[in-house]
């Protein structure tokens, strides 16, 4: 099939990934290519020239733009509209078989847009009102809807999700995120650091444990990171960068115990699923989908509970390296994720 792939522009769709969005779209770009489908990724232009690149803006709006994602600047918003508008033009003229919509933009939900081109639109993030107005006029015949969890169609769609909605988990490659059958007795963390995703709570469960942490990730929120985090710092508690690839699977793979600490609705838990592969439990707070994702993989605990996070660590360390490693062999591969959007593409086509 030729496949357009349409991503979020806050950030490169780029290793060292900024965040699941981006790792979403990298992997699927690359997964999609490796099974003989022609892909053309549509994202900022400054994204991985690995790829055949159709830049919707020149560059990714944090560059452009720093710090106004999600504050309807006027002038972001009009430079971004701007660009899914040609885009979508493009795709619509451009001989594709399928759109694969991953953007949070209301413009390749349109009714005459979906008239022109089969299309799977991906959520990855919970409703917020103009997405949630936008995602529910687009319900028509052949647009397939998905959501990365059960917990999150339930939160878009508490009484009940309609026809055309399904859930695609995300998927990782176990031979990126090897299994590891020991670990060193550390902990680990990795994610954007920011006060949704908890690091600070990470850093006082592993303080009050007495386990040494190490925190991998880009800094995304300066302010937070100079008053709550650097000020940890030292002795047993350590950055290590923002990595990617074989350098931050080795990292993770070596902890014993992975720390999974978001303070929302977390939709999937990417991070999650890469430790798990390499065979690291999951120590964390029962948000959004968490208990969905790790199972038996790990011990969740309420997001208010301080002494029950340090209990879930001993806990976490207990569990045996092979439970997390094979549920991610059973749930949570790239073949299985990739084969379902197969699957979704040929519903969207037939549809059409």
């Amino acid at each position: 099939m030729r496949i357009a792939l349409l991503a979020h522009l806050r950030h490169p769709v780029a290793r060292p990934f900024a965040g699941g969005m981006e790792a979403y779209c990298w992997a699927l770009a690359d997964g999609l290519i490796a099974r003989g489908h022609d892909v053309v990724l549509f994202a900022a232009g400054d994204s991985d020239p690995r790829f055949s690149i159709d830049p919707v803006i020149p560059l990714h709006h944090e560059r452009s733009f720093p710090g106004l994602e999600h504050r309807g600047d006027a002038g972001l918003v009009a430079h971004v509209d701007a660009g899914y508008a040609a885009a979508c033009d493009r795709i619509a003229a451009g001989g594709f078989d399928v759109l694969h919509n991953n953007a949070l933009s209301r413009l390749p939900l349109e009714h005459r847009r979906l008239a022109e081109m089969p299309t799977v639109t991906s959520l990855h993030v919970p409703p917020y009102d103009a997405l949630r107005w936008f995602v529910t006029d687009s319900l028509v015949p052949g647009h397939q809807i998905t959501v990365t969890s059960q917990s999150q169609r339930q939160i878009w769609w508490p009484e009940g999700a309609p026809s055309g909605v399904s859930v695609l988990h995300n998927g990782v490659d176990p031979a990126v995120w090897p299994f590891q059958d020991r670990g060193d007795g550390s902990a680990v963390w990795s994610g954007r650091i920011t006060p949704i995703k908890g690091t600070h709570l990470a850093v006082a469960a592993a303080q009050r444990t007495g386990i040494p942490l190490t925190l991998f990730g880009p800094i995304e929120e300066r302010d937070y990171w100079e008053a709550r985090i650097a000020p940890q710092l030292g002795g047993s508690i350590r950055y290590g960068g923002h990595l990617s690839g074989e350098a931050l699977a080795g990292e993770i793979g070596r902890a014993s115990v992975f720390l999974f600490t978001p303070c929302w609705d977390e939709p999937f838990g990417f991070v999650a699923i890469e430790a798990m592969a390499c065979g690291v439990p999951v120590a964390g707070l029962a948000m959004g989908a968490a208990a969905e994702i790790v199972g038996e993989a790990g011990h969740l605990v309420p997001p208010d509970d301080a002494p029950a996070l340090v209990r879930a660590i001993g806990d976490a360390l207990a569990i045996p390296r092979t439970i997390p490693h094979a549920r991610v062999l059973r749930l949570f591969t790239r073949d299985l994720w990739l084969a379902r959007c197969e699957a979704l593409y040929g519903l969207a086509r037939r549809a059409a």
